[in-house]
């Protein structure tokens, strides 16, 4: 059975109106769902992506209002890799990013920064050959907007055991300088292996909590058999209304997630509404007035720029 790379990226915020005006105005993503937790219902869960919620292009966040800033270290994704289309792309995110008075690093191969709460992200030219994930916003052109996810760079507590998982478990195949290609029949994303860091890690705003990646819905049932038999420990398959999830902890420390494709967001929302309104799944519906009083209101950030095509 063969992953499609990355569904989904997960991280913390301590401030959900900074993380969308960072992840909306300045990467141009598009905001497709303000929900919550739904293992902890008083915490936001924040996702942004392409025009369509499309896995593959979905970084989402848990907002713990005031949560201090933490550190990636053993156990941990540590960075983000987006794909551009472009190699006029360096430059424009390069100024972009520099204008909000952000460092940017560039590299033969990348672009390099950190998001104000100091999440890593590196932008790479894709040659993959999956259409592009874009969101559209009035201040990127389509073709240097970012393009979805290429993979994600981690630090593993036991690196020989993290490769066997990947290898022997998720069938990802290996590629120089420590990276490992998970390609299944729609897209393929890529997980690095990094030397680990001197300080130990500490989560917390700013952190990744887990990566998810894209199993077939048809086969995602049958996963948590396949992790089991390969002494591994997931969780049932967990009904999360837009999609399914199976969860475990990989040998090297990182919580992994396999998410399938559907129903997706729209399965209570028009399109056109993504991200408009705080959206619950339907048991949680009866509490929306109690949840949404410890909620910080969001506004549409398309709001003013909805009609521009």
């Amino acid at each position: 059975m063969k992953l499609n790379g990355i569904h989904h990226i997960t991280a913390i915020t301590g401030d959900a109106l900074a993380n969308v005006d960072f992840h909306t105005r300045v990467l141009g993503l598009r905001l497709i769902a303000k929900t919550v937790n739904q293992d902890d219902p008083g915490a936001y869960h924040l996702f942004y992506g392409d025009e369509h919620g499309s896995p593959g292009n979905d970084l989402t966040f848990f907002e713990y209002p005031g949560a201090i800033s933490g550190r990636a270290g053993a156990g941990m994704v540590h960075r983000v890799v987006w794909r551009i289309t472009s190699p006029d792309a360096f430059d424009f995110w390069a100024d972009r990013v520099a204008g909000e008075g952000l460092p940017v690093t560039r590299e033969d191969d990348g672009l390099i920064f950190a998001s104000p709460e100091g999440l890593e992200h590196e932008l790479v030219l894709d040659s993959s050959g999956d259409p592009p994930l874009r969101a559209r916003h009035p201040e990127i052109p389509e073709e240097l907007a970012l393009a979805g996810f290429a993979g994600v760079r981690m630090y593993s507590l036991r690196p020989d055991a993290s490769v066997q998982v990947l290898e022997g478990v998720l069938e990802a195949t290996p590629q120089p300088d420590d990276v490992w290609q998970l390609r299944g029949d729609r897209r393929g994303g890529t997980v690095q292996l990094d030397a680990l860091p001197a300080d130990r890690g500490i989560p917390g705003a700013g952190t990744v909590h887990h990566v998810a990646f894209y199993a077939p819905a048809a086969e995602h049932p049958q996963w948590p058999e396949v992790l089991r038999g390969a002494g591994l420990q997931p969780t049932p398959v967990i009904d999360r209304h837009y999609f399914h999830s199976i969860y475990f902890r990989e040998p090297g420390g990182v919580l992994y997630e396999l998410a399938d494709d559907g129903p997706g967001f729209t399965v209570d929302q028009s399109l056109d509404q993504l991200g408009v309104k705080v959206i619950l799944p339907p048991w949680l519906e009866s509490r929306r007035q109690q949840i949404e009083s410890h909620l910080t209101p969001i506004p549409d950030p398309r709001a003013d720029w909805v009609t521009t095509s």
